[in-house]
Parts: structure tokens; C-alpha cells; sequence
């Protein structure tokens, strides 16, 4: 018969399976510390040498790193999404930033969608929570805060939307964004009309994710995306057009 005896689980391994779902799921984010191991032993109801034998086996893994003097971290589990030959790519031309947008276009509005139909009460809580940060942060003359809660915003319509390969996929790519490897996000944020323009598109998606509309949420993301990109689109014109300006007045100047 095909039956094998019931093996007892290690209490390690119900600790290594708890933190890795943590993980998988995005509660858990590269860089954050883990609680000391005494508390984190309360908080699992384990022995002290049972939780070492998880963090060690998921140190082994690269989901966990030690950090002398400082604790347990999550690992960058995220840098390996694209090699640095690609990012570099990525950087040096042109058609990867349009490209990117029409990747987040198509997946956010996707992951909006979902949202609207699947996200919990308190999932949509988060996003307007977010969003009324941004809104908070618009009065602010220096616009880096309510740029940074514009990533945040998106990301947390994309974990709304419960696909945890999309989460981690969309996170990697947000990490590309911040570092300016597509483009400078302060310039969607330099001029006060664009801002203006920018939080409404905001507050359109975020008005119909609290309404669950998952179409509405699905067309207004691609409506903001799309202005996103004729704006950069806009704006590489204007700085090759100011390029061929300046070489005509030093041109001008010089006869």
C-alpha cells in the first residue's frame, strides 16, 4: 500500500516555511531587520536553538543576512532580477524607458484590476492611506516626498492585487526606477501644473479602487502611464531641441 508513517515536523522547519512566506509574499521587504532572536523566539513560540537552525538554513538560502553588530536582515533577494550588463543597457538607451512604461501599463493595470475585484478593506485602506500622504506632501515646494509616495502608491496597488510574482517582478522594477536607471522621477515633478496633473490621475485610480471598479481602475492607470510617457516624450524633445538651440547662438556668437 502506498502509505508512509507521519513524519513530525522540526520546529525549524515551521519556522523556516513561516518566514519564507513572509517573505514570498512582500511583508517581509530586503533590508528589513528582523526583531532580536529572543523576541522573535517569543513571537514563533520556539526554543532560541531552534530558531538559529532556520535563520541559518535561510541564511544559506540568501533570504537572510547577518549584518555585524546590527541583527538579522532580509536579504536583497531582488538583485539578481537583471544582471548589471542589462541594467547598464538599459540606462544607455533610450527605447528601454519607453519600453518600461509600456510594461508598467499593461502590469498595472492589470494589477488595478485585480485590486479592485480582489483586494481586501484593509488592502485598499493602505492605498488611500498612501494617497492621502500624496496629497499632504503636494503643498510642499520641494517635491521628492510625494515622489517617493508615488512608488509607494503603485506598489501597494500591485501587493492590493494578491499575485506575489507580480509583487516581486514590479518591486525589482520600481528598485530600477528609483535608482534612476529609466529616468529621474523629479522630473515628472519639476513644474507645478504637472504635479497638479499627476495627483489628479492619482486620485482618479484610487477613487475607483475604493469603488471597485476594476475597469475604471484598470483605465485610469492607463491614462496616468500614458501621460507619464508623452511628458518624457515631450521633455527629450525639448532637451535636444535646446541642445540644437545652443549650438546656434555659440555658432551665431562666433561670427
Amino acid at each position: 500500500m502506498p502509505f508512509q508513517k507521519i513524519q513530525a515536523e522540526k520546529l525549524s522547519g515551521s519556522v523556516i516555511k513561516q518566514i519564507e512566506l513572509l517573505i514570498l509574499r512582500g511583508i517581509l521587504r530586503p533590508g528589513d531587520r528582523l526583531p532580536s532572536e529572543r523576541e522573535l523566539a517569543e513571537k514563533l513560540g520556539v526554543s532560541r536553538p531552534s530558531l538559529r537552525d532556520a535563520v541559518a538554513a535561510l541564511q544559506e538560502q540568501g533570504l537572510l543576512e547577518t549584518r555585524a553588530g546590527s541583527g538579522i536582515f532580509v536579504g536583497d533577494v531582488m538583485g539578481s532580477a537583471f544582471s548589471e550588463a542589462l541594467v547598464k543597457l538599459f540606462s544607455d538607451h533610450e527605447e528601454a524607458m519607453f519600453d518600461y512604461i509600456s510594461f508598467r501599463r499593461d502590469l498595472e493595470g492589470m494589477a488595478a484590476e485585480r485590486a479592485a475585484r480582489l483586494g481586501s478593506d484593509t488592502d485598499l485602506e493602505v492605498v488611500d492611506t498612501i494617497f492621502r500622504k500624496m496629497e499632504a506632501a503636494h503643498s510642499k515646494r520641494n517635491p521628492t516626498e510625494e515622489s517617493q509616495l508615488d512608488a509607494e502608491f503603485h506598489l501597494a496597488i500591485i501587493e492590493a492585487s494578491h499575485n506575489v510574482v507580480m509583487l516581486h517582478m514590479m518591486r525589482a522594477m520600481f528598485e530600477l526606477l528609483r535608482e534612476g536607471v529609466f529616468y529621474n522621477r523629479q522630473i515628472m515633478f519639476k513644474q507645478r501644473i504637472t504635479r497638479d496633473t499627476l495627483l489628479d490621475q492619482h486620485r482618479a485610480i484610487n477613487d475607483a479602487l475604493q469603488a471597485r471598479d476594476p475597469a475604471g481602475a484598470r483605465d485610469a492607470v492607463h491614462t496616468h502611464l500614458t501621460y507619464v510617457e508623452n511628458s518624457l516624450s515631450d521633455q527629450r524633445r525639448s532637451d535636444r531641441n535646446e541642445a540644437i538651440a545652443k549650438q546656434r547662438l555659440e555658432q551665431e556668437a562666433s561670427r
